[in-house]
């Protein structure tokens, strides 16, 4: 479907979709905020299915290696190579408010983006918020790329790179593409997968403007989530926490998902403009009635928005 204003009328929601948003508000809306429980429950409720997660299902193909971070911090990297031998490492970053989440809830997933675009998936467990708190969860991914871009060929066989990851991964994801080639001169991303991501921690106007509607993330998430990880930061404009003011020159090809029913839709709409008109290659995917997440439910429009980011991936492998 091209890009304009018939994605974003209600008739273009198919009624599966529909009905996923519905039975989500339902799920959701008698749930305690992890704020309220402390994040360390919420994790732990995750971990064992509580909420509108199912409990992972860890990949009996998964391995965790350690590597050495800024200060000597350990940093587990879950790895998940392809049945092929490999054509480059997709450096995975999870989603969950820089709060939630972990590298090993998501090895179907990460399975299937091995198995599907013949990359080595690496997964970074990076240090969470409000325990650590900005900057340790972009520095342990900055951490992780360096130590990829030094040690990949060695390790896994092969030297492309790419990196991407879901709502606070894509945000993660952008920073550390940022990172690379302004601390370390490295340009060499051959693209980026960045899913439902938060560019813009002052806040988009669809981030203020969504509500109270439980359908995954609301407005009083956004600004929790942010809190905890901004504790201290009194300007969130800075280019390496908000990549959207960030100069984007000499950056690789993207790929921008969102959803039309997602608090974060504007986060999308507006860094894929500024992405494209900095002279990058980019792609723009709209999915109308996705919500936040909606790709890591089992749901048609995850089966099409999973087949476009696999096709991207392969493509800019070559």
């Amino acid at each position: 479907m091209t890009f304009g204003p018939d994605l974003f009328r209600p008739e273009a929601i198919d009624p599966d979709t529909a009905r996923l948003n519905e039975a989500m508000i339902a799920l959701m809306t008698p749930l305690p905020d992890w704020w309220n429980i402390s994040a360390a429950v919420a994790r732990e409720g995750r971990r064992l299915g509580r909420g509108p997660f199912p409990a992972p299902v860890l990949s009996p193909r998964a391995r965790t290696i350690v590597i050495e971070g800024r200060d000597g911090v350990a940093i587990p990297l879950r790895v998940i190579a392809p049945r092929d031998p490999p054509r480059g490492v997709y450096l995975h970053i999870h989603g969950g408010g820089w709060v939630l989440g972990s590298a090993e809830m998501q090895d179907g997933m990460l399975e299937r983006i091995a198995d599907n675009t013949g990359q080595v998936v690496v997964s970074v467990e990076y240090r969470l918020a409000p325990e650590h708190p900005y900057p340790a969860g972009p520095d342990d991914c900055e951490s992780a790329a360096a130590w990829l871009v030094a040690n990949m060929a060695r390790e896994f066989g092969c030297d492309a790179l790419t990196t991407g990851g879901e709502s606070a991964g894509g945000h993660l994801a952008a920073v550390t593409v940022l990172r690379m080639r302004d601390r370390y001169g490295y340009a060499g991303f051959r693209g980026a997968n960045l899913v439902y991501g938060a560019f813009d921690l002052a806040m988009t106007p669809s981030q203020r403007a969504f509500g109270n509607t439980r359908l995954v993330l609301r407005t009083i998430d956004i600004q929790q989530f942010a809190a905890a990880f901004l504790p201290d930061v009194a300007d969130r404009r800075v280019p390496d926490i908000s990549p959207l003011y960030a100069d984007l020159k000499g950056l690789c090809p993207a790929l921008f998902s969102v959803g039309t029913k997602d608090a974060l839709l504007d986060d999308s709409l507006f860094m894929y403009g500024r992405w494209v008109a900095a002279g990058n290659e980019a792609e723009l995917a709209v999915y109308p009635g996705g919500a936040h997440g909606f790709t890591l439910f089992p749901n048609g429009l995850a089966d099409k928005a999973s087949e476009r980011m696999d096709g991207f991936l392969r493509g800019v492998l070559g």
